[in-house]
């Protein structure tokens, strides 16, 4: 039976959503908002504990959409296109979004993998996003989030990594703590500086690898860099002194990929 359709903005349910934009009410509920039709069906498949799905019907007029809310396990709330659109992150919103559990992977239950990320304090939510969906792109295992930094439930995080949130493992945790796991699992640390002596093309990584990278405005610190096996740098043949941090990684990812 479908729900009463919900008109007002002052509705409960739709304050809860909307309170969702702020990191604050994130923290203390343990949920986030997911918006976009791709991005809930990803949740969805991804089997992750969805609390609610609001939609518009009026603004929903992909069938794939209609299919997807046939499919739940439980009825989904309609709400009228105004309410929507207090609720949606971007203009022309598609119409439906997405009440989600966060997951926390702790790094002690992490599976053994052959190859990962790791962003020490990452500043640009974009950016983490962005390189979640190239992880996955070339077929690597997991993310690390080192030292704090974005908020992985960043509304931005979760648009840019295309769906491949609710599939990768990410796990977030200290420096310190990251190295020693790394030191008794035997990874391979490689991490990047533009002092490195190592151009990125001659290496051909130890499976299993972790490739680090500093933050956009620092980069890896002297302690960090000394707690990997091996550093590297990337070319700047222009003027420019550094790349965006997820166009490096991606260049390095693919890379490092095809080398082994």
């Amino acid at each position: 039976m479908q729900k009463p359709l919900i008109s007002s903005p002052s509705n409960p349910l739709i304050k809860k959503a909307r309170a969702l934009h702020q990191k604050k009410a994130r923290t203390e509920s343990g949920l986030f908002l997911v918006e976009g039709i791709h991005h809930v069906g990803e949740a969805v498949e991804s089997g992750w504990e969805v609390q609610e799905i609001l939609y518009a019907s009026g603004v929903l007029t992909s069938p794939f959409a209609h299919d997807l809310i046939s499919r739940f396990a439980f009825t989904p709330q309609p709400v009228t296109a105004q309410v929507m659109e207090t609720l949606a992150d971007k203009e022309n919103p598609q119409g439906i979004v997405a009440i989600v559990s966060q997951k926390k992977t702790q790094i002690k239950d992490l599976k053994p993998f052959k190859r990962a990320l790791a962003l020490v304090s990452p500043q640009d939510p974009g950016n983490v996003g962005t390189i979640l969906r190239t992880l996955d792109a070339v077929g690597a295992d997991a993310l690390f989030l080192l030292d704090g930094g974005v908020e992985l439930y960043h509304p931005t995080v979760v648009r840019a990594s295309m769906g491949t949130l609710f599939w990768k493992p990410v796990i977030q945790t200290s420096f310190d703590e990251f190295v020693g796991w790394a030191r008794k699992g035997g990874y391979q640390l490689i991490g990047t500086s533009a002092k490195a002596d190592v151009d990125y093309q001659t290496l051909v990584p130890q499976v299993p690898w972790v490739l680090m990278l500093g933050n956009e405005q620092k980069g890896l610190s002297s302690a960090q860099t000394a707690a990997c096996d091996v550093t590297v740098s990337l070319p700047m043949r222009g003027r420019v002194s550094s790349l965006n941090l997820a166009v490096a990684a991606g260049v390095l990812l693919y890379r490092y990929m095809l080398a082994e």
